[in-house]
């Protein structure tokens, strides 16, 4: 009974992934640490992960935990820019037991002019550091469109050198619709619920691989 049900959810990934790849909703499709051995999600970031604007409780990760089985722990910050989150990363993140890092930064450093080189720099040393920890990383597209296409192509170009998840399109629409909006520069309780469904879509995919590998694994060493 166990190796069929390994069976059906090695097929159903599979055909995940061929979906993925004929619609096009794929930015990365082999992802360094896919056998990560940690026990939690980390959502790192700056006001969107804290959940800015936002009633209580309703953040993008605390809606997330609700559609997995894995400890979902908000590590986001108000105000951090990419260099204040990479101070951090060893006491908010690596010390958490990661199987997977979502990155969601570079936004303050748009509002506060800093260079993309910069910033592309130092998300470069944070995925380095989560990769070198053996977690799986995700990074999101900070990018509602046409606006910030730069850190789009940025973070894109990571994502593909490093191997790791891209989430893009994870902010469209939300910014210039006021349903889905506190203010100028965060969401409300259903952005971030809209977020949340986007962020699980783009790595729902790769948390039942690993579990398909951890079980696998298991199985061999009895």
């Amino acid at each position: 009974m166990k190796r069929n049900k390994i069976i059906f959810v090695t097929f159903f990934i599979y055909a995940a992934l061929v979906t993925c790849i004929v619609l096009g909703g794929c930015q990365q499709r082999e992802v360094k640490n896919i056998d990560s051995r940690g026990k939690t999600i980390v959502c790192f970031g700056n006001s969107l992960t804290a959940g800015a604007g936002a009633r209580p409780g309703e953040d993008y990760p605390t809606r997330l935990a609700k559609h997995l089985s894995l400890p979902v722990i908000n590590a986001g910050r108000g105000g951090d820019t990419s260099f204040d989150a990479l101070g951090r990363l060893e006491e908010d993140v690596l010390n958490k037991d990661p199987l997977l890092v979502i990155v969601e930064l570079g936004g303050n450093d748009f509002l506060l002019k800093l260079p993309l080189s910069s910033t592309a720099g130092n998300i470069n040393k944070i995925v380095d550091k989560i990769i070198g920890s053996g977690a799986m990383v995700a990074i999101i597209d900070i990018s509602p469109g046409v606006v910030l296409a730069e850190y789009h192509q940025a973070f894109a170009g990571i994502a593909r050198e490093k191997s790791v998840i891209f989430l893009s399109g994870v902010l469209r629409g939300i910014m210039t619709d006021s349903r889905f909006k506190s203010d100028y520069l965060h969401p409300n309780s259903e952005g971030y619920k809209l977020i949340a469904e986007r962020v699980y879509r783009g790595i729902i995919v790769y948390i039942q691989q690993n579990e398909i590998l951890r079980n696998s694994k298991n199985s061999a060493k009895k």
